[in-house]
């Protein structure tokens, strides 16, 4: 009997559907393992109460979804956005299990969030919303069944408050229910920048296997927030020759390259952490938008979902995109790239550092040992050039550009995995 497949009013989670159905055709997957992995494990409503410091009381709306956990504990982030809901939440914990799956560590795929514009919040208000959160959602989450992480406008302070409010009901210390922390909390040394160290990785071993050398590369970074500034750092201190970085304020290139070094204390002594003032001989300041169709033999987007569309593929230059953020090109962006010859590393195989630097906080949680950012980086970088040789081999090996290599790779462990122990979930 033929799959029925599911469809979806969320563009996020149609589309993530319609990857999913693609990919499990191609491979003549069993139509009951399409039928199990196309749907999420657990999912959950919770409504937040939160009494308001003008003496009233606000209930949001809270989720999680748990896609699968047939691989390892579910893994992924909590969100507070206004535009947070359960479909959403869906499709993210998919990529997630993706995500986990391609990296090769014992994790499966979650989501969750709040529906919630953070900013209009009080301080107050916000760690109340955030225990009470984290209170309705303890019978799901914990550090062997779901360990959330930081997403969009959430951060270490959110995860100390699950953390705490988790091990108070409890009545013993959880650390391992939540990554993200601050180091001086249980955290991890090398954890903020271990994304960044993951994109520079696959971007070097890109280089290395075109036999393009590296010494004097030119790179275009756009976004310089956690990710992209230490994607730069890291291809700087390689050798490669960063032309092209951007931030909220602009995009900021030069031909002869741009000092990192210089470009990152700028922004660590500017009261609002942006690039704005930033200046260096032969700098050139244009839009934003405009950085990403400079010249360039890497580009790698590491700002906003969509930044590289319909409107502005045709203009990029670069020879390479290695994706740094989530979703950073459209799918008509990526039709309009291939016929114009770009190869693109995708997003969940570039940016896995930051999930695979979340296991290794996890595990030293697990064992109350903590390791030197040395150690930490000298396992991190030789599991970015195995995920990526393994990705790269099959898409060679099988004639796929490497999205849809990466695709197939991830979804067939977690297949094996759900053959070999039924369904008995």
């Amino acid at each position: 009997m033929a799959v029925q497949k599911r469809t979806s009013k969320n563009v996020l989670l149609d589309t993530a559907l319609k990857n999913f159905y693609a990919a499990a055709e191609e491979m003549g997957l069993d139509d009951g393992l399409v039928e199990v992995m196309s749907r999420s494990e657990r999912a959950i409503c919770v409504s937040i109460p939160v009494p308001m410091d003008d003496g009233s009381v606000k209930v949001f709306e809270g989720y999680r979804v748990q896609h699968s956990t047939v691989l390892g504990p579910a893994k992924g982030g909590l969100r507070f956005h206004p535009e947070v809901n359960l479909e959403e939440c869906e499709a993210l914990a998919s990529l997630m299990t993706w995500k986990c799956s391609l990296a090769g560590i014992p994790y499966g795929g979650g989501k969750g969030g709040i529906a919630v514009e953070p900013l209009e919040l009080s301080p107050r208000e916000r760690e109340t919303m955030t225990r009470t959160f984290a209170a309705r959602i303890a019978p799901v989450i914990g550090d062997w069944t779901d360990v959330p992480a930081p997403d969009v406008n959430t951060g270490g302070p959110e995860m100390v408050w699950i953390m705490d409010t988790i091990s108070k009901l409890r009545g013993k210390l959880e650390p391992g229910v939540v990554t993200g922390k601050p180091i001086s909390v249980w955290g991890s040394k090398g954890r903020n920048a271990a994304t960044g160290l993951g994109v520079a990785t696959c971007i070097l071993e890109l280089l290395k296997v075109l036999n393009e050398p590296v010494k004097g590369a030119t790179v275009i970074v756009q976004g310089f927030g956690n990710v992209g500034t230490f994607c730069a750092k890291y291809m700087t201190d390689a050798g490669a020759k960063v032309v092209g970085i951007s931030d909220i304020t602009g995009g900021y290139y030069c031909a002869d390259g741009i000092d990192i070094a210089a470009a990152m204390k700028h922004v660590a002594a500017h009261p609002k952490r942006i690039l704005e003032g930033y200046t260096q001989p032969g700098l050139q300041k244009m839009d934003g938008e405009a950085i990403l169709q400079q010249e360039a033999l890497v580009l790698s987007p590491c700002a906003l979902e969509g930044a590289i569309n319909a409107k502005n593929a045709d203009g990029i230059k670069a020879k390479y995109i290695v994706e740094g953020a989530n979703g950073p090109i459209t799918p008509e962006a990526d039709v309009i790239l291939d016929k114009k010859g770009i190869l693109v590393v995708p997003d969940f195989l570039a940016n896995s550092g930051g999930v695979i630097g979340s296991y290794f906080e996890w595990v030293q949680d697990l064992a109350g040992f903590f390791w030197t950012e040395e150690e930490y980086n000298n396992r991190l970088v030789p599991i970015m050039k195995d995920n990526f040789a393994r990705v790269w081999d099959y898409a060679q090996k099988n004639n796929k550009k490497m999205r849809r290599a990466a695709f197939l790779v991830a979804i067939k462990r977690v297949a094996d995995a759900l053959q070999m122990k039924g369904f008995f979930l």
